[in-house]
């Protein structure tokens, strides 16, 4: 945004963690603040501004099943207060759903109008993130139809890139965090239940791109509008997941490469008894295509070179698109 767009961005989060590229430009302003705690200043920043981006949410799948409170009472009901903000205050707002809301669908592509959401027996509270994602979905589709509020909904397909979580220092649930996580700490990888589901995987410059369209909301194209953001050509199980990593790792590190090991463990016994997994989850991105003039450009492998880049030899592509700025 502050690359391409003329756009002055006020960034409210708990650190500046891997915001060092922004934080001496003249239109990125940063407050230190806590959704859950200063609700008087949360609304004072939705109040001052056009355009409200609420992104914050718990979305590591371990999270969901050892702490599914915090779930419900972040990534639903802190959100839902900002939503009714900007109903307030009427200002628009684009709000990160997730592909979870789909479920368990058993469609070949998930269509944003008419897949329906298949979820889980209440025990396996991993579909409690699901659930809230889906509830604030359908707030705003209310909001918008009773009170015409502005919004716009988008649905990330497992974004990926070089900052996603801190691979090296911390272990996460997220696939591609934890597989360099274990690389990096010399420690085998895991597939559970012999990485047979399969993910689509979207390159987080391609997601970002969509998301400039969004926010430029052209002929209003994309006004109460809901966007699948994904790569439906980069389908892959978790286990072609770590061989391709394998493959990408060795052209920066043979021997690292070849020292890869994998091991493989069950879903209950990695995640708890409260977790389930999926088999497949593929979207249509006919919507961004069509309404949005959208389509990703960057294929799995290409990402993962991209993302082994950063970490071996220090490429920041947010720090060189600020530096190459125009705008």
């Amino acid at each position: 945004m502050l690359a391409k767009t003329p756009h002055e961005v006020y960034a409210v989060d708990l650190d500046t963690h891997k915001l060092t590229p922004c934080l001496s430009h003249s239109r990125f302003h940063f407050y230190e603040r806590d959704l859950l705690i200063h609700h008087t200043d949360i609304q004072y920043f939705v109040r001052k501004c056009d355009i409200i981006f609420p992104l914050v949410a718990i979305a590591t799948p371990e999270s969901y099943v050892t702490h599914p409170l915090s779930i419900f009472e972040l990534d639903f009901e802190a959100n839902l207060q900002v939503i009714r903000w900007c109903v307030q205050y009427q200002k628009r707002v684009i709000f990160p759903s997730t592909s979870e809301v789909y479920g368990m669908a058993t469609d070949e592509v998930f269509e944003e109008h008419t897949t329906h959401f298949i979820v889980g027996p209440i025990e396996k509270q991993r579909w409690i993130y699901s659930c809230c994602k889906q509830l604030i979905d359908r707030m705003l589709y209310a909001y918008g139809f009773e009170k015409s509020l502005d919004y716009t909904i988008f649905r990330p397909f497992n974004f990926i890139g070089a900052k996603l979580d801190d691979v090296r220092n911390d272990a996460g649930s997220r696939l591609l965090t934890q597989f360099l996580h274990n690389i990096f700490h010399h420690q085998p990888i895991t597939l559970v239940d012999g990485g047979k589901n399969c993910r689509c995987f979207t390159y987080i410059e391609d997601g970002i791109d969509c998301l400039l369209r969004i926010i430029e909301n052209k002929n209003h194209c994309a006004t109460r509008g809901i966007f699948n953001i994904g790569n439906p050509n980069e389908n892959y199980s978790v286990a072609e997941v770590a061989q391709t990593l394998k493959t990408i790792l060795a052209e920066f590190d043979p021997a690292l490469a070849a020292s890869v090991q994998t091991q493989v463990v069950s879903a209950e016994a990695y995640y708890g008894e409260g977790y389930q997994d999926v088999a497949q989850r593929v979207p249509s991105i006919r919507e961004a295509q069509t309404k949005l003039g959208w389509s990703p450009r960057t294929s799995f492998p290409d990402a993962l070179r991209k993302i082994l880049q950063y970490h071996f030899q220090g490429i920041d592509s947010d720090a060189q698109l600020l530096l190459s700025s125009t705008v």
